[in-house]
C-alpha cells in the first residue's frame, strides 16, 4: 500500500529532501505498534539485499513446465513416462509451442536442467512469452532408463512441476489426475490431437486443478470447441500455464510456504542485522534542540488520500439481487483506473467497471447506489461516514454526479412535457413546462421511472410508465455542463454514441440491433486487427459529422426514410476507413466531409 506525504501529521514539511521521520509515519500508520520496541537495522548491502528478497516474494518472470506424452490406449502416469520417443504428432505439437534447443553451454533460463554435461539430455524446449521465460520439461527429450519401469530420471524434473501439459494423441483414454502420484503437481492441461499432421491439424483442451488452486484464465471455450494450429492457440495455452502456476502459489500448501520463507528473512533481519539504537534517539542529546521549543505536529490534510492514485478501499455489504438481496460482506475499491468489489469469503472479484463507466450515484445514509454503463447499478451499505468519503472519491475520480429524484406533474393535456430517447436520455423539454420546473433539462439521464430500473425497459415499456402511471417518479443523472448526456466512453467508441442518439429518433427501435450488427460486421471484415481501435476512433468522428448534417425538423419520428438513407451510407463509410491509411485519417476524412457540413 501507499500513503500521500501530506495525509501524516508530522514536525517536519512534507515533500523536503530528508522526508517525513519513519517513527512519525509508523505511528500514523500503525498506532497499535509501540515503537520504543523497534531498533535501527545496520546500514550495510545485506540488508537491503535481503529486504529486496522479502519484497520480490512471488514476483517471478521464468517458469518451467512439464509436458508428457501419452499415445493411442494409454492414460496411466508410468505408460507416459515410458515411451521412449516422440511420434509425429507430438513433434508437430513441440514445434508450435517452442524452440528446440541444445542444452550444452545453454546460457538463458534453463529450469535445473545440466547445460555443462548433458548429464539431463541434450536437448530440450524452450520459449519466451511477453516477458516471461519458458523452459519445458518434455518427457521423451529427458534421459530414458530401459527396464526401468518409475523413470526416475524423468520423474525427477516433471514430477516437480506445478503445471503440467498432457499431451494426448487421438485414441488416448481419458486422463485422471489421480494415476499421478505426485506432491507438487497441482494443475494439469490436457491437450489432445485431432486430424494431426495434416491441414485440418485441431486441438481441443481441458484443466484440471487441485481443489485449493482457484480458477484462472483465459476462459477454456465450451466442450466440443477446437483451436486451429496458429500463434493464437500458443498465446493462449502459454498464458494459460503461466497463470496456472500463479493460482497454485494462492493455494494453502504454496501460502505455507512462501510464509515460512518470509518469516525465515524476517528472523534473520532481526536477529543478525539489528543495532541497539532505538528510533527515537534522533536529535535527543543534541545541545541546540535542548534550548529550542519543542516542534508541534502539523495538521495533515484532511482526506489527502482521497486523491490518490492508487486503490482506496472500505468495508462494506452489497446487495446480492440474484439471493433475494442477501447482503454480501466485501471490500470496495476505488482507484483512478478502476471501481472494484472484492467478496470477503470468496477472496474473489464479484464487480469491477472502469471508473470512467460510472455516470452517477446516490447516496442515503448507509445506503449507496452506484450507477455505471448504460445505467446498471450496485447497491452496497457502508458506515454512514465512510459512504461519504466514498462519495467524495467517486468526485474526484469518475465524471459522474449525484443523482436526483423527481416527482412530475402533467399538464391539462396529460402531457409531462418532455421526450425521451431508447437509451434513457431526454431529447427534448418543454420551456417553463412542469418538468422544466421540476428540474429536469434536455441530456438528463433516466436511470429510474416508477421505481423501476431504465435500463430493464424497452422504449416502449418505458414510455407506456410515463405515460399511464398516476404519479410519476423518476431517478436522473444531470446532463454535463454542455448539456451532453452522461454516457460510459471508452477509447473511440463514443462516436458510436453520437450515432445511435442521431439515429435513434429515425429509426425503429426492432431496426436498432440489425443496423449495429452489419456496423460490427463490415467494420471487422474491412478493417485489419491491427488497426481496429484507430478505425474505430475514426468512425466515432464520422457519427459526430453526421450529427450536424440533421436538421432539427428531422427529428420527428414520421421521417423514417431519412433512416433508410442513413443505413444505406453505412457500407459507404466503412469502405471510406477502408481505404485510407490510419495514420491519415483525420486529415483525409476531414478534407473529404468538411465541405458538406453546414458552418
Amino acid at each position: 500500500g501507499s500513503i500521500l506525504e501530506d495525509a501524516v501529521p508530522s514536525t517536519s514539511k512534507a515533500g523536503s529532501i530528508r522526508g517525513i521521520p519513519l517513527r512519525e509515519v509508523l505511528e500514523f500508520v500503525v498506532p497499535e505498534l509501540n515503537t520504543h520496541c523497534l531498533r535501527l537495522a545496520l546500514a550495510t548491502p545485506k540488508v537491503t539485499e535481503q529486504l529486496l528478497k522479502l519484497d520480490e516474494q512471488g514476483l517471478c518472470r521464468r517458469h518451467k513446465v512439464g509436458i508428457l506424452y501419452c499415445k493411442a490406449g494409454q492414460s496411466s502416469e508410468e505408460e507416459m513416462y515410458n515411451n521412449e520417443a516422440a511420434g509425429p504428432a507430438f513433434d508437430e505439437f513441440l514445434t508450435l509451442l517452442g524452440e528446440k534447443v541444445s542444452l550444452k553451454s545453454f546460457t538463458k533460463y534453463a529450469a535445473q536442467l545440466d547445460t555443462k554435461t548433458d548429464s539431463t539430455g541434450t536437448h530440450s524446449l524452450y520459449t519466451t512469452y511477453q516477458d516471461y521465460e519458458i523452459m519445458f520439461h518434455v518427457s521423451t527429450m529427458l534421459p530414458y532408463t530401459p527396464n526401468n519401469r518409475q523413470q526416475l530420471l524423468r520423474k525427477r524434473h516433471i514430477g516437480n512441476d506445478i503445471v503440467t501439459i498432457i499431451f494426448q494423441e487421438p485414441g488416448a483414454l481419458p486422463f485422471t489426475p489421480q494415476n499421478v502420484r505426485s506432491h507438487f503437481q497441482h494443475v494439469f492441461i490436457i491437450v489432445r490431437a485431432h486430424q494431426p499432421c495434416s491441414d485440418n491439424v485441431s486441438y481441443s483442451v481441458a484443466v484440471t486443478r487441485s481443489k485449493d488452486v482457484p480458477p484462472f484464465g483465459p476462459p477454456v471455450p465450451p466442450s466440443g470447441v477446437t483451436f486451429r494450429r496458429s500463434d493464437l492457440f500458443r498465446a493462449f495455452l502459454l498464458a494459460k500455464a503461466i497463470n496456472a502456476e500463479n493460482a497454485a502459489h494462492k493455494s494453502h500448501k504454496f501460502r505455507t510456504m512462501a510464509t515460512r520463507t518470509r518469516q525465515e528473512y524476517l528472523r534473520d533481519l532481526a536477529e543478525n542485522y539489528v543495532t541497539n539504537t532505538p528510533l527515537d534517539t534522533a536529535g535527543k542529546f543534541n545541545l541546540i534542540s535542548l534550548a529550542s521549543k519543542k516542534k508541534e505536529k502539523s495538521k495533515a490534510r484532511p482526506s489527502a488520500e482521497l486523491e490518490s492514485a492508487g486503490a482506496v478501499s472500505w468495508r462494506v455489504s452489497a446487495v446480492d439481487f440474484g439471493r433475494g438481496g442477501a447482503e454480501v460482506p466485501c471490500v470496495l475499491g476505488i482507484s483512478k483506473e478502476l471501481v472494484v468489489l472484492v467478496d470477503l469469503a470468496a477472496k474473489e472479484v464479484v464487480f469491477h467497471c472502469f471508473t470512467g463507466d460510472v455516470i452517477g450515484w446516490s447516496a442515503e445514509g448507509a445506503a449507496l447506489r452506484i450507477y455505471h454503463g448504460r445505467g446498471d447499478l450496485v447497491s452496497v451499505r457502508g458506515a454512514v461516514e465512510e459512504v461519504k468519503e466514498i462519495v467524495q472519491r467517486l468526485k474526484v475520480t469518475t465524471p459522474g454526479c449525484a443523482t436526483v429524484d423527481m416527482t412530475l406533474r402533467r399538464n391539462g393535456l396529460g402531457q409531462l412535457g418532455f421526450h425521451v430517447h431508447p437509451d434513457g436520455s431526454v431529447a427534448e423539454v418543454e420551456e417553463y413546462g412542469f418538468a422544466w420546473q421540476a428540474g429536469l433539462r434536455r441530456g438528463s439521464r433516466l436511470l429510474e421511472v416508477c421505481k423501476v430500473a431504465a435500463v430493464a425497459l424497452s422504449h416502449e415499456q418505458m414510455i407506456d410508465l410515463l405515460r399511464t402511471s398516476v404519479t410519476v417518479t423518476v431517478g436522473i443523472v444531470p446532463p454535463h455542463e454542455d448539456g451532453t448526456p452522461r454516457r460510459w466512453v471508452r477509447l473511440g467508441m463514443g462516436g458510436i454514441g453520437a450515432i445511435l442518439v442521431s439515429w435513434v429518433p429515425l429509426v425503429p427501435s426492432w431496426r436498432l440491433c440489425a443496423i449495429f450488427g452489419v456496423i460490427g460486421t463490415v467494420l471487422v471484415s474491412w478493417v485489419p486487427s491491427w488497426c481496429l481501435w484507430c478505425h474505430l476512433g475514426v468512425f466515432g468522428a464520422i457519427g459526430a459529422i453526421l450529427v450536424p448534417l440533421l436538421p432539427s425538423w428531422c427529428l420527428g419520428r414520421r421521417l423514417v426514410v431519412i433512416g433508410a438513407i442513413l443505413v444505406l451510407l453505412e457500407p459507404l463509410g466503412a469502405i471510406l476507413m477502408s481505404l485510407v491509411p490510419s495514420w491519415c485519417h483525420w486529415s483525409h476524412l476531414g478534407a473529404i466531409l468538411m465541405p458538406l457540413v453546414p458552418s
